[in-house]
């Protein structure tokens, strides 16, 4: 079974394909993309010891042949140095502007790749195969690519969009359940954003996703690119609805900035926290019920999620630190923080009016409960 969104971009438009199986059928949807029979795959080291060699054959049975760079993994990774390094790699093998450099990884390798694929030339197109369920229900759709600054995450970038998607859920199976469920951090914001209906579904379902059942591994997947898609479309460079998909984020942000961007809190997870404090300040002022943010934090614990500042190890700076890490979020305008509030589970907003001494008594109250 597979499962296709499209991405309506007029010229740039794409489809996500998703499904079981998919690495291993991969050269029947990136030949037609070919001007001549040869990719360039930038992987991870992790990534190509499980899955390179599928990809590979998976080319080669429709005559496309391949050549790979394997970069370090890890956040640490994108960043100049491994994005110069992917550049000038791809340079060395003569990619030209007709070609297509294909992503395998998660976040970090879609992020670096596809900016590389936006700068290499001009412009050179590239396919995203997302291996972690974080890339794809999110990072891989919608064109977003850019690396890391010492001043914070994603400050250097550029819109670029795939050229396709393929998203094969039988990968999922491989990752850790850490990862796994860093990534439903993303799905469940959906849900949170903009479908209620879909929350209900994953209170329902989710537990025998996270299970490993592969329809509902296709139909969360599947749900999350068609919102991510939609919001896309009407937004695709962020001048309004696509803030939306930030909801968590600005939090999130702030805590992946004071934890180093290490193992200590991954991005799936910090976005979770995120989502909860989210509804917490929506709560207190008086936009959605005093219950949302209970339902919300009961939902991620039974996942098995991090939910609180008190699950993150480690020491943590006090509220008004990391409310000024929030600062050198992309979202601020002329100075203010946008925060993405929610009126109810499923009806999120965009605001800059959302009173400092509000998100620092919650960011207080949730710091007093790391004791």
């Amino acid at each position: 079974m597979t499962e296709t969104v499209h991405v309506s971009l007029g010229d740039r438009s794409y489809d996500i394909q998703i499904g079981e199986g998919l690495l291993e059928k991969a050269g029947d949807w990136v030949a037609p993309l070919l001007a001549r029979p040869r990719v360039a795959i930038v992987t991870d080291e992790n990534v190509a010891a499980a899955h390179l060699a599928t990809l590979e054959a998976g080319l080669e049975a429709k005559g496309i042949s391949s050549v790979a760079l394997r970069l370090p993994p890890g956040e640490a990774t994108k960043g100049w140095d491994q994005f110069s390094r992917t550049v000038e790699w791809l340079l060395d093998q003569k990619v030209e502007r007709r070609d297509v450099v294909i992503a395998l990884g998660g976040g970090v390798i879609g992020d670096l790749v596809g900016f590389a694929a936006a700068v290499l030339r001009r412009g050179v197109r590239f396919v995203q195969i997302p291996t972690s369920l974080l890339a794809q229900v999110d990072s891989s759709v919608g064109g977003k690519t850019g690396i890391n600054a010492p001043q914070g995450k994603n400050l250097i970038g550029a819109f670029h969009q795939p050229s396709l998607v393929l998203a094969d859920t039988g990968v999922l199976s491989t990752l850790t359940t850490r990862d796994f469920l860093a990534g439903y951090g993303e799905v469940v914001k959906y849900g949170l954003l903009g479908d209620a209906a879909f929350f209900d579904w994953l209170e329902a379902n989710a537990p025998k996703m996270a299970a490993g059942d592969m329809a509902a591994r296709i139909h969360a997947v599947t749900r999350s690119c068609q919102m991510k898609a939609e919001i896309v479309e009407r937004d695709e460079t962020e001048q309004g609805d696509r803030a939306l998909l930030n909801l968590g984020h600005t939090f999130c942000h702030a805590l992946e900035k004071a934890t180093g961007y290490s193992d200590r809190l991954l991005h799936g997870e910090g976005v979770a926290i995120g989502c909860a404090l989210a509804f917490e300040v929506s709560s207190r002022l008086g936009f959605c019920p005093q219950e949302d943010p209970s339902r919300v934090r009961a939902h991620l614990k039974d996942m098995g999620m991090k939910v609180d500042l008190a699950d993150i190890p480690g020491d943590l700076p006090g509220a008004e630190a990391l409310y000024d890490l929030m600062g050198q979020d992309k979202k601020v305008v002329d100075g203010q923080i946008r925060f993405i509030m929610a009126r109810s589970i499923g009806q999120a907003f965009v605001t800059a009016e959302v009173p400092r001494n509000v998100v620092l008594q919650v960011l207080d109250d949730a710091l007093a409960q790391r004791g």
